[in-house]
């Protein structure tokens, strides 16, 4: 569900809440930060260990020297819906299966589709790779919970198998319904993904303005279980939420250290800010 457009800027320190200037706070290293859009100097992003970033808009070049000084990058590849501001749309819109709600730029795609499949896996993905890359931030896997038919679980299974069979670390953001129908099928978790980023644990998205709320008690204790299922096998697990509260803070705070889970909090669902603009950011993201 994480979402972009060609401006976003990601920002996130650690608690407490500061207001700051985007890109500029110097809080010694942290270790994850999602920055999808972002398409600035990638020094900027220095104090993070783990990055995702949209790597079709940097260069080998870029992402090598920031490799080098020991960083570690993920990038976005969108699996499982088609975005209309993507140079490749055209090509590819003939395959949409339904309206993306929330999100007017953005279709469903059918990934059941040998087509799509053969362009995720030999052109997309294989472009990213050369970029020199350390993995994949899969996202809208969710496709099966929205089309949960026979050949779109296929389909996705071949794409992302295809994904971990590049030796890479690939992080599934979402995709629970997906992931469990796999596994319940008799394939095993490792052979499509190597963690999760699980949007949404203890935040809600109200979709009203930039307003957010906690998450409901059922939803909170399904994901829970989700993630900590998989942690319990070996799969890394990542946390990215949407709130203001200090109580929800907390709340995601406490957990992720408890439990060893990366975590990333933004106060804006468009997960972007201006550079120049003073901008209030949240927590970033711990590992134990």
């Amino acid at each position: 569900m994480v979402k972009k457009t060609f401006c976003l800027l990601l920002t996130a320190i650690l608690l407490p809440v500061i207001l700051c200037s985007c890109g500029s706070v110097d809080t010694g290293q942290r270790q994850y930060g999602v920055f999808l859009g972002f398409t600035g100097d990638l020094d900027l992003l220095e104090e993070y260990e783990t990055v995702v970033i949209d790597a079709q808009y940097y260069s080998a070049d870029e992402i090598s020297g920031f490799r080098d000084k020991g960083h570690t990058v993920y990038s976005y590849i969108n699996v499982g819906s088609l975005e209309n501001f993507r140079d490749y749309y055209d090509e590819f819109k003939n395959l949409a299966i339904g309206r993306y709600r929330h999100w007017k730029e953005e279709v469903w795609i059918d990934v059941s589709d040998k087509r799509w499949q053969d362009f995720i896996i030999n052109e997309l993905s294989a472009g990213l790779l050369d970029k020199g890359i350390d993995g994949f931030f899969a996202d809208n896997c969710d496709v099966y919970y929205n089309y949960p038919t026979s050949e779109n679980l296929d389909g996705l299974s071949k794409i992302m198998e295809a994904l971990v069979k590049t030796g890479k670390k690939v992080l599934l953001n979402g995709g629970d319904v997906f992931l469990d129908a796999y596994c319940s099928g008799g394939g095993d978790w490792k052979n499509v993904i190597t963690g999760i980023n699980q949007e949404t644990v203890f935040s809600k998205i109200l979709w009203i303005g930039n307003l957010f709320s906690a998450a409901g008690k059922d939803d909170t204790r399904y994901f829970c279980d989700y993630i900590e299922r998989y942690a319990a096998r070996g799969a890394d697990i990542y946390l990215l939420e949407y709130t203001k509260s200090r109580k929800v803070i907390e709340k995601i705070k406490t957990y992720c250290e408890e439990k060893g889970f990366f975590y990333y909090i933004s106060d804006s669902v468009e997960l972007d800010c201006s550079e120049n603009s003073t901008h209030k950011t949240l927590s970033g993201g711990n590992h134990i």
